[in-house]
């Protein structure tokens, strides 16, 4: 990793130091009153973990549904840039898409992101090529609708990472709502990642649904 990438990791790895601690210190109504100003990221080891699947499969076609300010987007955007690929990027807050693409220039990596703002699910009909590698971190009652926007649009051998399956538990249930929808799509096989919060990966097993 290029020591310029490295550098816009480490600022948010501080802010987000910076962050859990104001976190810890509010209330929880007071926590999802300003829930919008805080990074939330993946974290480094979910970060290096689909940094590496995405170098492995040489993915060409990275979805990222959820950007918030783009943490993952870095990962995703050093992985394609060395073979070649390109991340689409949704986010529904133009702020922090804003930010995002900040991080990317003083990274090195804006030409290989492709930004979406505005809702996901119709983002997501709008992609027409095939897609290797992708990303859900929104709002998880989205996540069943979205895997069924994207499900026709899979590459052979294209993973979904789907983040914060063990965590936090308030969410457990639509979690596991979105695991089982998965596990009914025969062409479909997954496992759950004791990694971060929780990633159920799964992987799609057979030629391109849509042709």
């Amino acid at each position: 990793m290029k020591p310029q990438v490295q550098s816009v990791l480490d600022e948010y790895h501080t802010r987000t130091e910076q962050e859990n601690a104001l976190m810890n210190s509010l209330s929880s109504e007071d926590f999802d009153q300003r829930i919008d100003e805080f990074l939330l990221p993946i974290g480094p080891k979910s970060g290096q973990l689909m940094h590496l699947l995405i170098q492995q499969a040489q993915s060409k076609v990275v979805v990222e549904v959820g950007a918030s300010y783009g943490y993952s987007t870095i990962w995703f955007a050093d992985a394609v840039s060395q073979h070649g690929g390109k991340v689409i990027s949704l986010e529904l807050d133009a702020k922090k898409q804003e930010y995002a693409a900040n991080m990317l220039e003083k990274a090195g990596l804006l030409e290989f992101v492709e930004f979406k703002n505005g809702d996901a699910l119709a983002s997501l009909a709008d992609i027409q090529e095939p897609i290797d590698f992708v990303l859900l971190d929104l709002w998880k009652r989205f996540y069943i609708p979205c895997f069924d926007l994207i499900y026709p649009k899979l590459a052979d051998g294209a993973m979904i990472a789907a983040d914060n399956m063990r965590y936090p538990e308030s969410v457990r249930e639509t979690a596991d709502n979105y695991r089982a929808h998965v596990k009914i799509h025969d062409k479909m096989d997954s496992v759950l990642l004791s990694v971060g919060s929780g990633i159920e990966l799964s992987r799609f097993n057979g030629d391109s649904v849509e042709k």
